[in-house]
């Protein structure tokens, strides 16, 4: 995978919020729903999430900014340290002198002979401990120390689950059908939005290092008539002229079920009212409001209420703070 700073279009100094802020922007342009003609778009959803994990994993992030892992978290130098001394390849470690063998440590014309044997017993503990290295799969454990990279665990498995509206506000569990076929049951994190991503850790592929993760994002789905405004929910609410010039008390609705509102004699339309606590829950805990605008529903039928109004005029101006 290429730079996932590129990826994300972010500095190597951005900041967590920044790379946040950039990932959720990708999100929302290249989600699969939104680019169900256009493949490449959805390759590019997944590039954009896997450069985003790991960035927003700390340790990961600076590894990477080490060298010491590319773009898809494999180590960049696996066989690093292998060579056990300087001089490049086997050179120092083999035989002791620096510059490793030289010509004349071989037979020349009754000169001495190097047992090539006895060198290789030095390196791997004996001729069974060189048959074992190599049956072991290289040349971890017997070289200077080197580490074979680790085995790569399988695939991410990414899910899109819609939440209902009322269900995202109230963070109500959510079920969801895994690719085995099997079902859980998530809890909503605190402050969900749209395009939140949640982990599930081992509930991807299966790999020779273990299972992938799961990756699932949320998706909330509009509601009929509430609107969401940060951590608060909005709505306009209908109430008869005589509710509003008597006063009533009248049944609203809210995301955790209807309650009953007092509407104030003499209410004008627009009027906005405040229920503590029927938002969204915050990543605090604590909950947004709900704000109701007031509107004035007049009947399908006026007959009746002109009849009623005949010979009254309101002489006032509503208008005049507008200067009109």
């Amino acid at each position: 995978m290429a730079d996932p700073y590129t990826i994300l279009g972010v500095p190597r100094t951005a900041t967590e919020k920044d790379i946040k802020s950039a990932y959720r922007t990708l999100a929302k342009e290249l989600h699969p729903d939104r680019n169900k003609d256009n493949p490449k778009a959805s390759e590019r959803f997944s590039t954009v999430t896997n450069a985003y994990d790991l960035l927003s994993d700390a340790d990961k992030r600076a590894q990477f900014d080490r060298g010491e892992i590319d773009g898809d978290g494999n180590p960049t130098h696996p066989f690093a340290g292998m060579g056990g001394g300087g001089g490049g390849g086997f050179g120092g470690g083999m035989g002791g002198g620096r510059g490793g063998f030289r010509p004349e440590d071989f037979q020349r014309g009754g000169g001495q002979t190097a047992d090539l044997g006895d060198i290789f017993e030095g390196l791997f503990g004996g001729a069974g401990g060189a048959r074992r290295g190599a049956a072991s799969g290289g040349f971890g454990g017997g070289m200077g120390g080197g580490r074979q990279a680790p085995p790569r665990k399988g695939a991410d498995i990414q899910y899109r689950l819609r939440v209902p509206f009322t269900d995202a506000a109230t963070l109500a569990k959510q079920r969801i059908t895994l690719s085995d076929g099997k079902t859980i049951d998530l809890s909503l994190p605190k402050g969900v939005e749209d395009g939140t991503q949640m982990r599930l850790k081992d509930k991807g592929e299966q790999g020779p290092g273990g299972a992938g993760d799961g990756l699932v994002i949320i998706q909330i789905d509009p509601h009929a008539f509430f609107v969401r405004d940060g951590d608060d929910v909005r709505i306009d609410l209908p109430v008869t002229l005589d509710e509003a010039l008597a006063g009533a008390k009248v049944k609203v609705p809210t995301v955790d079920g209807p309650v009953m509102l007092t509407i104030k004699p003499g209410t004008s339309g627009g009027t906005t009212m405040r229920l503590k606590g029927k938002g969204f829950t915050r990543k605090d805990g604590k909950r947004g409001d709900q704000l109701l605008t007031i509107e004035i529903a007049l009947p399908d039928d006026t007959a009746e209420l002109a009849k009623r109004l005949e010979g009254w005029q309101d002489t006032s101006n509503p208008r005049s703070e507008m200067g009109v």
